[in-house]
């Protein structure tokens, strides 16, 4: 990433804007540290929701994470205009479930997809 960004973002998250096959993501570093925000703030943002919906609910961790994954996933679209895309949908509950603690509760392939971002 631009050397001049004061943000540190992970590789899991610049992964999400490579190409297949490419080592290079498709868009500039700029385009990036921007989505990066915004997936980020959300992800800081669902976390006293989630705590909310399982105290509510008395549903599980990983009930939990399945419902925000779904919530996010019907915002996602590969639009222009779409708050997120469906990766990055998957990313900021991986983010999340990483502030809360919850990390063992995701899914594999949900662990899987957060790489270095779980460790």
């Amino acid at each position: 990433m631009d050397d001049a960004s004061q943000i540190h973002i992970p590789e899991s998250f610049i992964r999400l804007h490579a190409r297949p096959n490419q080592p290079r993501p498709a868009h500039l570093a700029a385009h990036i540290a921007r989505r990066f925000e915004v997936c980020d703030d959300m992800a800081t943002a669902l976390v006293t929701r989630a705590q909310e919906v399982q105290f509510k609910l008395g549903i599980t961790e990983a009930d939990v994470i399945d419902k925000v994954l779904d919530g996010l996933l019907e915002l996602a679209g590969e639009d222009a205009d779409s708050v997120l895309s469906p990766p990055e949908a998957r990313w900021v509950v991986c983010h999340m479930a990483e502030q809360l603690g919850w990390a063992e509760h995701l899914s594999p392939e949900l662990r899987a997809m957060g790489g270095g971002l779980l460790q």
